[in-house]
């Protein structure tokens, strides 16, 4: 009932009600963008959403423009093509806030799987066969375990392969393990959990 009905009215209420309140947050992050770099407020890339629709994800720009040609889709820390402010931006998980914009479309969910690119979904289609019956989430299980990612990938010359050989799987993992434990509470525990490693 909860996964039907109830996960989609907390997620419009949550989103209102947290907008509201981090609005000074938002507006201070805005300018701190456009005065820090040049280039476009948005990051909006294309993400494989709920039965395998294609739909575009926006993030606050961490990265220079044109970045998604200058480099691998997957990054580390220490990549070179992140501005400053997108560095502290990606480390608190301030650049997911545009998100909202998602959820309230319907596209994402606040918990769920975080949604991935169609190249990587590709490599594992069996998987997401099961883990996109559900929306796509902003956090979950996976995104608290892997919130280091970026430090974790500085190890790896070939970063995608890496991705898909190594951390992808755990994450798939997560997810699954998430679908069968739909929950009010389970969603509420990680999104508290979320906010502690903020």
């Amino acid at each position: 009932m909860y996964q039907k009905y109830g996960k989609r009215m907390f997620d419009i209420v949550a989103v209102l009600l947290v907008s509201v309140a981090v609005s000074p947050l938002i507006i201070g992050i805005i300018i701190w963008i456009k005065i820090n770099s040049k280039g476009s407020l948005f990051f909006i890339q294309q993400r494989v959403g709920l039965n395998f629709k294609i739909f575009n994800i926006y993030k606050f720009r961490s990265m220079v423009s044109n970045a998604n040609n200058l480099g691998p889709s997957i990054t580390s820390s220490d990549d070179n093509r992140i501005t400053k402010s997108g560095k502290i931006l990606r480390k608190t998980k301030l650049d997911e806030i545009p998100q909202f914009l998602n959820v309230l479309k319907g596209d994402m969910s606040i918990v769920g799987p975080r949604p991935e690119v169609l190249k990587f979904v590709n490599q594992k289609k069996e998987d997401y066969k099961k883990i996109l019956k559900i929306k796509p989430g902003i956090t979950d299980n996976a995104a608290i375990k892997f919130r280091d990612e970026e430090v974790i990938m500085e190890q790896y010359k070939n970063k995608e392969k890496a991705y898909i050989d190594f951390i992808l799987p755990k994450k798939i993992q997560l997810y699954l393990d998430y679908i069968k434990n739909i929950s009010f509470l389970n969603d509420l525990r990680i999104i508290l959990n979320t906010l502690k490693i903020i």
